[in-house]
């Protein structure tokens, strides 16, 4: 802890480990136990997204513009779950996050909104809540690491298939990965077992994570031309780098010429 300890703004130790809130140059940051950033928030733009990786993991909209329900397993600070709820009006969003100490740092300096008919966030276990769901969830989103490591239980070859179940027809699930992981080969072999191999790679500008989408059927082969026009549309509605997120897609997935190809 000592690489932050004299921006250090809060710390709260629970069952589950410590929470840390660290706070430099207008930028506040949640770590888990360790130095690693789990989750950051400009002051002066608290809505936004901050990661690289957060936005990254909005990729999902080039395929499913226009999700009615979310559930993301793993709050954070609560960028993802602030950012759709202030920008997709017509989305609901569940959230479980299993340390409850997170969930009260992310309301007290994080400004998460409070629960209403669009968001809900509730302390439990993220594997259970998927495998209870039922094509219920247009998109899922997993971002399920702790300190330094994923939780075992989120990268498990039945979660995956969990995964699969619980999405609608249309469904997307997207995962936050490590790409340095040397596990990550793996995770991704049982992510495509459990979708069939209709999986995209998404990597963020700074390569450090790889975002893994899985999809409970073809997107269709788009054309490039397609996608960057969507994407086009997309960075103007919202503000988010998506022209970059299609350049992203050639690095480990198959395409051609004309074609992105999944």
């Amino acid at each position: 802890m000592g690489f932050f300890s004299k921006w250090r703004t809060h710390k709260a130790v629970c069952e589950q480990g410590v929470v840390d809130v660290s706070e430099k140059d207008g930028v506040r940051v949640l770590h888990l136990g360790s130095d690693t950033v789990q989750s950051a928030m400009r002051l002066s733009a608290p809505n936004r997204l901050e990661l690289d990786y957060t936005r990254t993991m909005m990729g999902f909209l080039l395929f499913h513009p226009d999700p009615e329900k979310i559930l993301m397993v793993g709050l954070g600070g609560g960028s993802l779950a602030k950012f759709v709820y202030h920008n997709l009006p017509e989305t609901r969003t569940e959230v479980v996050e299993i340390n409850p100490q997170v969930v009260a740092v992310a309301r007290s300096h994080f400004h998460l909104p409070p629960m209403d008919e669009r968001l809900s966030v509730e302390v439990g276990d993220g594997a259970e809540a998927v495998r209870n769901a039922a094509c219920e969830f247009d998109v899922l989103m997993v971002d399920g690491y702790n300190d330094n490591s994923l939780a075992e239980e989120l990268v498990s070859q039945s979660f995956f298939d969990d995964c699969a179940a619980a999405l609608t027809n249309r469904g997307v699930l997207v995962v936050n990965l490590w790409g340095s992981d040397k596990r990550f080969d793996g995770f991704l072999k049982r992510i495509e077992t459990s979708f069939e191999g209709l999986t995209l790679c998404m990597t963020t500008s700074i390569h450090s994570n790889i975002i893994v989408f899985g999809f409970k059927q073809s997107p269709g082969s788009p054309r490039w031309q397609e996608l960057f026009e969507r994407a086009k549309a997309l960075e103007s509605q919202y503000e988010l780098e998506f022209p970059q997120f299609v350049d992203a897609l050639r690095g480990l997935n198959v395409y051609n010429e004309q074609r992105l190809l999944v």
